[in-house]
């Protein structure tokens, strides 16, 4: 019996457990409410869901088993709705109110769909049991309704929104958010309630995570002091100017604060040592100065630092050291880069055990780089590029860097030592050593086992000898290739063939022989400066049937000849053309004007001739044409003026040009460099010239520099290297000049010398007034020098000589306080220079062939017996003497006709004597008046 109890209770509570399995199941499967099925499919019926992804959801069966539905266990009411969208499918339409018969719902994701054009419906303030509303990535539009202020228990609101489509005008419905503790409105607009938010306590506090990055804030808001339990907190991409507030460093549960990009300034306080909860601080991207704190060393759990691109400066050594407590070994990733930071690396550094990011670049820092380096084992990626780094990197330097992926350590001055059968222990994707010293100087044998390399650049690194036959396909993952400014020689073969490559950069070396084809994925090549011969038929026209990718072409300063081959229809990718400095021949072929994506076209200094070819009036985004320096002849056509309108330079520099300068190319309102010397044009200058606008406002939105950093320019060469890719030549102060990109769109100049142009200068050319260099000497141009002159205040340099030119030197060229060079001899100019701290300082040289007087020259404005030079034009000088020569026996002769037809009729006619005498009286009377008034 005693045996049997302990049975008896163990069936008793067996059967207990057994009957409330039964009923919990029975909840489990209970159905969900027949109206709010009914809401679901109404709801259903205004989405867009082209992927079928709620092909569940059918007038029959149980909602609650409905994909993307979650219902209550033991009610069934529908608690959840997870309508994400994501990389394959995503919803668009309308949100139809049948979601207010939810009235249970307390999660909502509608986040990563297509909503465009259409405002968050306000009724979503009417779901009040929700505690968390996901809409971000969704492309709504217009106001942020007010009404969300009424779901006062809702946790998490993320309104994300890339686009700005998302505004306010106020923020005071957040106030009624009690319970938030999440809040995303990045990328919103809140710039209308900024200054609001500056002066407010609206935000709730118990908020731990806020992210108001890119919403046009200028000012930190104000209520996020009060947040005592923030732990992230995201106000970057904002306009905030101010120096870091000290109630900042107050909150104390802070693990990540981001305020980059913004215009923080000021210097940091020692007081960033209280936020010992820090895990991920960003303040790079500002404007931030001084020292960094010591108190740095307090945050024990940091593991990312980034405070690149600011105005730091001291030692890098003192940065270091303050780690050397208890955060050195938790690092991660430390930037520092683009700062003024100076001194030596520490030896220390094996003590950063975990660090897989160091980032330094663009720095002071010199010194060598320590032999600890090489025991960062867990080290991924390193870029200590553009310091003062000298001494030797040997391989010891790289002993234990196993997980290496990315060195860039360009513009130092260090040397890489290696023997010939090193085996790295690393395998990189990139890998930077510009301006470096390899030892040996031929290409590393040690290259061979990168086999993962993405981007490989070693320009200006002292490599020499021909390029070994292993190297053209030495990793299938190459896509940038940069060995320029070498002395590497030979000839280059069929490059790259199982490579993705898409730049390739050999200029500046020895190579020769005939040029190489260009591999299919190419974009980029630059194969200048060497010694390539040959004519161009087999690059352009062999495979010509197989289009190509390439945008950037650079053969420049080579040995090529023989025509430009009429194949380019399957170059149609082609942005620039660059084959300047050869002896190449014939003319521009007219399958040029193909490339209607052409906007830098470069054919100076070669052999070339014909007319200037109507069909690439088709390449309608030429930014910059230089034809200069070869035998073009006949006119300025005036579609140049017509189709090309996005001219920025237009250079047709000593060629056999002639006729007027045509009308139409003051239509040019972008052009900001006009080169038409040494030519034979004639006629007027046009008095249109105010119609160059960008030289009479300054903007940085140019042509140049929408062109040369609005597009895949500043995407390829973000690193700056597009300076020594695209440039143009530019004559001025009696040089020439080549600017790079970065300069090119501050330079405005126009010369018109050494041409046939008469008339007077047009005092429309007064209204240019950001030209910084004009040339029109050797011309025959009379008259006086424009008053107004001095309305060009940015002229460094004005050559005027060798004209006609008279009068006195207009009095306001005296306030052109940029001039350095000055030219005005030859010409027949009178009077007293004027006074200026400019015109004084300037040689004699500027003012001889003249009757001027006063310093710099020596003649005394007493004397007014100063006589004029004679004039020697050194290019028309034969011309001139040619042409006098018939004008005087011309003239020999109608002088000797007219005289004894006239005399011998006066003789013969007595009458007409007496009259033809009185005549001669009336003129000698009127010369003799305007004599005696003009002096």
């Amino acid at each position: 019996m005693n045996m049997g109890t302990p049975v008896v209770r163990f069936l008793s509570i067996a059967t207990l457990f057994t009957i409330c399995l039964l009923l919990c199941n029975a909840n489990l499967s209970a159905p969900c409410k027949q109206n709010e099925r009914q809401a679901l499919l109404k709801f259903k019926h205004d989405l867009e869901d082209y992927s079928n992804q709620l092909s569940s959801w059918t007038g029959e069966g149980d909602c609650c088993n409905w994909t993307g539905v979650g219902c209550d266990n033991l009610t069934g009411h529908v608690r959840e709705l997870h309508l994400a969208g994501d990389m394959s499918f995503s919803f668009s339409g309308k949100i139809n109110p049948s979601l207010l018969n939810l009235t249970h719902l307390s999660y909502l994701d509608l986040s990563n769909n297509y909503f465009g054009e259409m405002q968050i419906p306000s009724f979503l303030g009417s779901l009040k049991s929700l505690r968390y509303l996901n809409l971000s990535y969704s492309s709504f539009v217009g106001l942020i309704p007010h009404q969300l202020g009424n779901l006062t228990s809702l946790q998490v609101l993320d309104l994300h929104d890339d686009q700005w489509e998302l505004e306010v005008e106020s923020l005071q419905w957040i106030s009624g958010l009690s319970q938030l503790q999440h809040l995303d409105m990045s990328g919103a607009n809140l710039s209308k309630a900024s200054d609001w938010l500056r002066v407010t306590n609206t935000l709730p506090s118990l908020v731990e995570n806020l992210d108001m990055s890119g919403c046009g804030l200028c000012h930190i808001p104000g209520g996020i002091a009060n947040m005592t339990n923030l732990k992230f907190l995201d106000l970057g991409f904002n306009s905030i100017s101010s120096t870091i507030p000290k109630w900042l460093y107050r909150l104390s549960h802070l693990q990540s604060l981001i305020l980059s990009p913004n215009s923080f300034h000021g210097e940091i306080s020692s007081s960033l040592g209280n936020l010992t909860s820090i895990v991920d601080l960003d303040l790079s991207y500002n404007q931030v100065a001084g020292n960094i704190p010591n108190s740095l060393g307090n945050l024990c759990k940091l593991t990312t630092l980034d405070m690149s691109w600011n105005n730091l400066n001291g030692s890098v050594s003192e940065i270091f050291e303050s780690f050397s407590g208890c955060s050195s070994g938790q690092i991660e990733s430390l930037s520092l880069s683009w700062n003024n930071l100076s001194g030596h690396l520490t030896d220390k550094l094996d003590h950063f055990e975990k660090l897989r990011l160091l980032d330094l670049a663009y720095n002071s820092i010199s010194g060598p780089l320590p032999p600890s380096f090489g025991n960062l084992s867990c080290l991924e990626e390193v870029r200590i590029g553009d310091n003062n780094l000298t001494g030797v990197v040997s391989q010891l330097h790289f002993t234990n860097l196993t997980r290496l992926v990315e060195f860039e350590a360009s513009g130092n001055s260090l040397t890489l030592e290696t023997t010939p059968h090193w085996l790295p222990p690393f395998h990189l994707s990139i890998l930077d050593l510009n301006s470096w010293h390899l030892e040996p100087s031929e290409l590393p044998m040690w290259l061979q086992s990168q086999k993962q390399l993405v981007f490989l650049g070693m320009p200006n690194t002292g490599l020499s000898g021909t390029i070994p036959t292993w190297f053209w396909n030495f990793s299938s993952e190459l896509s940038h290739i940069d060995l320029s400014e070498n002395k590497l020689y030979g000839e280059v073969p069929h490059m790259f063939p199982s490579s993705p490559i898409a730049q390739i950069l050999l200029g500046s070396n020895q190579f020769s022989g005939s040029l190489p084809l260009v591999p299919s994925t190419a974009v980029i090549l630059d194969l200048s400066n060497s010694l390539f011969s040959g004519t161009l038929f087999h690059f352009f026209c062999n495979n010509n049937s197989e289009p190509k990718l390439l945008e950037i072409l650079h053969l420049h300063h080579n040995l090529l000849s023989g025509k430009i081959p009429d194949c380019f229809r399957n170059w149609e990718d082609l942005v620039v053309v660059n084959l300047e400095s050869n002896s190449l021949i014939g003319n521009i072929p007219r399958s040029l004007g193909y490339l209607l994506s052409l906007k830098y076209l470069h054919l100076r200094k070669n052999l070339l001739h014909g007319e200037l070819p109507p069909y690439l009036k088709n390449c309608i985004d030429l930014t910059i044409l230089d034809l200069s320096y070869n035998k073009f002849l006949g006119k300025i056509p005036m579609w140049i003026g017509t189709s090309l309108s996005n001219l920025g330079v237009l250079n047709l520099r000593s060629n056999q040009l002639h006729g007027n300068i045509p009308y139409k190319l003051c239509n040019l309102t972008y052009l900001q460099i006009l080169d038409l010397a040494h030519n034979n044009l004639s006629g007027r200058m046009p008095r249109c010239l105010y119609s160059f606008t960008a030289m009479t406002t300054f903007s940085e939105d140019t042509q140049l520099s929408q062109e040369i950093y609005g597009d895949l320019y500043s995407a390829l060469y973000a690193d700056s290297k597009m300076g020594k890719i695209e440039n143009s030549n530019v004559v001025t102060k009696g040089r020439e000049m080549k600017y790079g990109t970065n300069l090119l769109i501050l330079a405005i100049s126009l010369d018109l010398s050494h041409n046939i142009i008469s008339g007077e200068i047009p005092e429309e050319l007064t209204s240019l007034i950001y030209l910084q260099s004009v040339n029109l000497s050797y011309n025959r141009l009379s008259g006086r020098i424009p008053p107004k002159i001095g309305d060009m205040k940015r002229l460094e340099s004005l050559d005027l000589s060798m004209n006609q030119l008279c009068g006195q030197i207009a009095p306001s060229m005296s306030s052109l306080t940029f001039l350095s060079a000055l030219n005005l001899s030859y010409n027949n100019l009178t009077g007293e220079i004027p006074k200026s701290t400019q015109l004084q300082s300037l040689d004699q040289s500027s003012f001889i062939g003249n009757k001027l007087c006063g310093p710099p020259l020596e003649v005394n404005c007493s004397n007014t017996n100063v006589t004029v030079p004679p004039v020697v034009d050194q290019k028309h000088g034969g011309s001139y003497l040619l042409e006098d020569g018939w004008f005087y026996l011309s003239l020999g002769l109608g002088f000797l006709f007219g005289f004894w037809s006239v005399l011998g009729s006066l003789l013969l006619n007595l009458p007409w004597s007496i009259v033809f005498s009185r005549f001669q009286n009336s003129i000698v009377k009127k010369l003799y008046g305007v004599i005696v008034e003009h002096f």
